[in-house]
């Protein structure tokens, strides 16, 4: 009984953490200037402005929608402008926690899932900040799980409102597309080949785009957007803007302080500090107060381990032809997350960027804890130990709390959380 609520009870004391103090950092905090101005402007005009001007943006709009609710029901200020964040990570744990469970009808190991969840310190960071990817993050789990579910017109909703969040979420919606298509023709006869492919079209291509165009209403609704005259045709507008968009990320190559080549991200080799001050009040000379987007190092070093098992045994089962549908889902998330960003090396991108696959990650650690208790000869023995695993987590988090939390401690505090000197 305990371990089936577990996951509610965890959810929520993550909750109170995310808000607790939701207004500390004063002022924006890394790029939340630009979508907090954004969902201030979509809550004045519909659209995004710069003045009384048109202004170039280079994100779709349901980010900034879900960040300008909060402002809208509580303010323009700093709660106002986290809070959605603050609840999108903790439905993030819920959400993974009942993925866990229908992977592995376990009350113990859908618990886990949602403590090691609470206890990552890179959710926590994007959960009191005011930024697109942990919206996207949310909307590419809740698909995921209806994926799973074969509930693939359900799953098609998500992956619109994952797409019309960051264009990164294609590369979710075409490898799950290939998949789904592979298993139906394979389980199909070749007569039902075009209904199949028309019934995938239509899952995977026209209601994400649908989706998409629709989140633009208050640019298509307004003549003050950019490029929104260009041609008689919005939709020509449209299009054209969208070259726009696509050139600048495709030639975003601006080097920057934080800057992490995706090599190291599950190490945590460079993480992002989203704010930096040296404020008074420590009770010593030199006070720090930091926001560091670190995933907590014990949990990540162990999900590196925990995925490199994981490829090891799907090449195993791949050879054998006794493929877990499970195995591979974890897998095809964390490949759809993280792949793409290899082949682009010269672009400018960040550590931060892996809370899209993180919940997988933590997934294929609990897929490592299942085969640890099932090959056990003693499985409450193996639970003693899982649990001590999490409860060293737990330390490891607690330790860089105020890293997360933005509090201000002393600089001898904040400099030995620098583990290593790419922390810095």
């Amino acid at each position: 009984m305990i371990a089936s609520i577990a996951p509610i009870l965890i959810a929520i004391a993550s909750f109170f953490l995310r808000v607790i103090n939701l207004g500390n950092p004063k002022g924006f905090v890394f790029d939340e200037v630009y979508y907090v101005d954004g969902a201030r402007d979509f809550l004045k005009y519909g659209v995004e402005v710069a003045g009384s001007k048109p202004e170039f943006v280079v994100h779709p709009p349901v980010g900034k929608w879900c960040i300008s609710l909060g402002i809208k029901i509580f303010g323009d200020n700093e709660f106002g402008w986290r809070i959605m964040a603050a609840i999108a990570g903790t439905l993030i744990i819920l959400i993974a926690a009942r993925l866990a469970h229908e992977l592995f009808f376990s009350p113990f190991l859908t618990a886990i899932t949602a403590a090691l969840l609470a206890f990552d310190g890179l959710l926590l960071v994007h959960s009191r900040t005011a930024l697109l990817d942990l919206f996207l993050t949310l909307f590419i789990l809740i698909a995921v799980y209806f994926w799973f579910r074969e509930q693939n017109w359900h799953a098609s909703i998500f992956f619109g409102l994952a797409l019309a969040t960051k264009w990164s979420a294609l590369y979710f919606i075409f490898l799950f597309a290939v998949v789904s298509l592979y298993r139906l023709l394979r389980e199909n006869h070749v007569r039902n080949s075009i209904r199949t492919i028309a019934m995938q079209i239509t899952q995977f291509g026209l209601i994400p785009l649908g989706i998409y165009l629709a989140s633009w209403f208050g640019w298509f609704a307004s003549n003050r957007g950019w490029d929104r005259t260009y041609a008689s045709n919005p939709l020509s507008s449209l299009i054209y803007y969208h070259k726009q968009m696509l050139d600048f990320h495709t030639s975003l190559v601006e080097k920057h302080a934080y800057q992490a080549n995706p090599w190291g991200w599950l190490i945590m080799r460079r993480p992002t500090s989203f704010y930096y001050e040296s404020p008074n009040g420590c009770g010593s000379k030199s006070c720090a107060q930091e926001v560091l987007a670190l995933g907590t190092p014990v949990l990540w070093w162990s999900a590196t381990i925990a995925l490199v098992a994981l490829i090891g045994l799907w090449a195993w089962q791949f050879y054998h032809r006794n493929m877990d549908k499970k195995l591979s889902l974890i897998l095809l998330s964390v490949v759809a997350g993280y792949l793409p960003w290899f082949f682009f090396q010269k672009r400018t991108v960040f550590s931060f960027y892996a809370i899209v696959f993180e919940p997988f990650l933590i997934l294929a650690v609990v897929y490592c804890a299942k085969l640890f208790i099932d090959r056990s000869k003693n499985p409450a023995n193996a639970q003693v130990i899982i649990i001590g695993f999490v409860a060293v987590v737990f330390l490891n988090f607690l330790y860089f709390l105020p890293l997360y939390l933005g509090e201000v401690i002393t600089y001898a505090q904040w400099h030995m959380r620098m583990w290593f000197t790419s922390w810095i």
